[in-house]
This record gives C-alpha cells, sequence and structure tokens, in this order.
C-alpha cells in the first residue's frame, strides 16, 4: 500500500471482479455503505465508443463521519462520497481509495481534520484488505 498526493493504493493479487467484491465485504466491515457503482468502461464505451480495461468507483459513504462533516461545514457535501475504484491498468488489478486526510485539512475546520484523519485509517485498512491475497 502506498499513499499519493490523493488517494490510498495497492496492487491486487486477485482479478478484477474478485479485487471488487473483496472492496465492497472491507468496506461494509469498515461501516461503509456503498451509494454509487459507476462502471466507467462501460459508460465510456456507450457515449465515446472506445474500449477500455475495466475501471470501477464505488462511492462509499460512512453515515456517521458523514453527518459529523456535513453538520460542521455543509459544503463538505461537494467533497462526498470516498470513491474507492478498482481498475485493471498492464496485467495488474489496483485497487484506490480517496485520501480524506489532506482534503479535509485544507478546509482547515478542526472537526473535519478528525474526520478526514478517521476515515483515512478507514480506507487504509480496506486497501490492505484488497492487498492481501
Amino acid at each position: 500500500m502506498k499513499y499519493t498526493s490523493v488517494a490510498i493504493e495497492a496492487i491486487s493479487p486477485r482479478p478484477f471482479a474478485e479485487t471488487v467484491e473483496a472492496a465492497k465485504q472491507a468496506l461494509a466491515a469498515e461501516g461503509f455503505g456503498i451509494l454509487t457503482e459507476i462502471d466507467v468502461a462501460a459508460t465510456l464505451k456507450k457515449k465515446l465508443g472506445v474500449d477500455l480495461p475495466p475501471y470501477l468507483i464505488l462511492g462509499a459513504c460512512h453515515p456517521p463521519s458523514a453527518l459529523k462533516a456535513i453538520t460542521a461545514v455543509p459544503e463538505v457535501g461537494v467533497l462526498l462520497p470516498c470513491n474507492v475504484c478498482v481498475s485493471v491498468e498492464g496485467s495488474r488489478t489496483v485497487v484506490r481509495a480517496m485520501d480524506p486526510a489532506p482534503v479535509m485539512g485544507l478546509i482547515g475546520w478542526p472537526e473535519l481534520t478528525q474526520v478526514g484523519t478517521e476515515i483515512r485509517a478507514a480506507l487504509s485498512r480496506v486497501i490492505t484488505a484488497c492487498e492481501k491475497g
């Protein structure tokens, strides 16, 4: 697992479909629900006629944290939900989650910094679960 400027990411030893299921299970274990599921490859095929490798975005929400964040700073809703992506890149299955800590920290409200840190830890556990075989 590694952290980039915007994401927490890892290479999964599993095929794409199994990694998607592992991500869903790990998100549920951490208290997240999945609000949206976007098949980017299918959407771009339909809209633009291009063929891409599998790329799925799961819009994950941790309700208690979302409530804390929206109650403290209502405009934070534009940053929700936390996206988790599973994609095939070359011959590898990659799983990434949005890293909420730096984004929430930029807003400058202590309540959001705490939420970002807590959700970062939970999403890190999700990504770690996906990188295990």
